[in-house]
C-alpha cells in the first residue's frame, strides 16, 4: 500500500466534538492519514485533495454535511468512480450511516478497514451530488435539524416535527414537476407542501433505508397537510402512508422541479441551496461504499 492510499477527513467539532484524538488514534493503527477540518467547506478542498493525489480509499469521520461537502470534492476532483467511500458517524445527522449499517464510530472504523464494498447509487441536483436524499420546500432546513429522541421514535419523518408549528403554516409551492422514466415524460402542476426524494432513505411511514443500488429515487410529493387539529404525532403517524390522500408516491431516475412562484429552497444532504428549477437524476452504481453486515442490498 503506498503512503496516502488510505486517507481521512475528520471533523473534530461534529456532534459532541469529542473524538477527534482517538478516532484518529484508531485510524492511524490501520494505515489512514487523518486530516481535520477547520471550518466550513474545507471537507470539500481536502477531498479534492484526496482526488488529485489519486488516493484509493477515503473514510469521513463527521456528520451527512461533512460527507455531502467530501462527496461534492470528489465530484470536483473527478474520483467519484475511483475511490471506496467510508462513513464514521460523528455528526448530529448521520442518516447515511444508519441507513448502511454503521452503528457508530468504532463499527464506522472497522468498517472502513475491512467492511464490504457495494457499488451505489449518487443523485446529482444542480450538478451537485448527494447520496441521501434532496428535500424542497417544507421548510427544507428542518429535515437535518432533529433531534435523535425523535429520530428514534419516527425515523425519516421526524423533522416533519421539529418544524410542526411552521409546516401548518406554510403556504406551499406552486410547482411544475416532470418525470423522466424510460424515455416517456409524464408532468404534473400544482399545489405542493414539499418534494421528498429519497437515494438512500424512503419517505413512507417511517421511512428507512431505500434500495440504492436500482438506479431509482423514491419520491414523494405532498399535496396538503392534515388538518390543523391533527396532533404532530398524528402528522408523523400518517402523513407518508401509502394510502394518504394528498400525497403522491412514485420511482424515477429523473425528476424536474420548477417554481411558477419565486425560488423553493432545497436540503441536499443538509446542503441548503434555493432555484427556481432542479434538474435532479441518478447516477446508478457510481460509488463504492463500505457498508456494515445489517445493509440490505434490495429492502422490500
Amino acid at each position: 500500500m503506498n503512503v496516502g492510499s488510505r486517507r481521512c477527513i475528520l471533523n473534530p467539532v461534529s456532534g459532541t466534538g469529542d473524538h477527534a484524538q482517538w478516532v484518529t488514534r484508531l485510524l492511524d493503527a490501520r494505515g489512514f492519514e487523518v486530516l481535520e477540518t477547520s471550518g466550513p467547506e474545507d471537507a470539500v478542498r481536502l477531498a479534492m485533495e484526496a482526488g488529485f493525489d489519486e488516493v484509493s480509499e477515503l473514510a469521513v469521520c463527521g456528520g451527512d454535511g461533512t460527507i455531502n461537502e467530501a462527496l461534492r470534492g470528489l465530484a470536483a476532483a473527478e474520483h467519484v468512480a475511483d475511490v471506496t467511500l467510508s462513513v464514521i458517524p460523528a455528526g448530529t445527522a448521520n442518516l447515511l450511516a444508519e441507513n448502511v449499517g454503521i452503528r457508530d464510530i468504532e463499527h464506522g472504523i472497522e468498517v472502513a478497514d475491512t467492511g464490504d464494498v457495494r457499488r451505489v447509487d449518487i443523485g446529482m441536483a444542480d450538478e451537485q451530488p448527494f447520496v441521501v436524499s434532496c428535500i424542497a420546500g417544507l421548510p427544507a432546513d428542518a429535515s437535518v435539524s432533529t433531534g435523535g429522541d425523535l429520530k428514534e421514535r419516527f425515523g425519516t419523518l421526524a423533522f416533519l416535527l421539529t418544524g410542526a408549528q411552521e409546516a401548518l403554516q406554510f403556504d406551499g409551492l406552486t410547482v411544475t414537476l416532470e418525470d423522466r422514466q424510460d424515455g416517456v415524460t409524464e408532468a404534473w402542476s400544482g399545489e405542493a407542501l414539499c418534494v421528498l426524494i429519497g437515494n438512500a432513505r424512503k419517505f413512507v411511514e417511517k421511512g428507512g433505508q431505500a434500495n440504492m443500488e436500482d438506479g431509482l429515487f423514491d419520491v414523494a410529493v405532498v399535496e396538503e397537510m392534515p388538518p390543523q387539529n391533527l396532533v404532530a404525532e398524528g402528522v408523523a403517524h400518517r402523513l407518508l402512508g401509502q394510502q394518504t390522500d394528498g400525497v403522491e408516491h412514485f420511482r424515477t431516475s429523473e425528476l424536474r422541479i420548477a417554481s411558477d412562484d419565486g425560488p423553493i429552497t432545497f436540503s441536499r444532504d443538509g446542503e441548503v441551496t434555493t432555484h427556481e428549477e432542479l434538474l435532479l437524476f441518478a447516477e446508478p452504481n457510481s460509488l463504492d461504499l463500505r457498508v456494515g453486515s445489517a445493509y440490505v442490498p434490495d429492502p422490500e
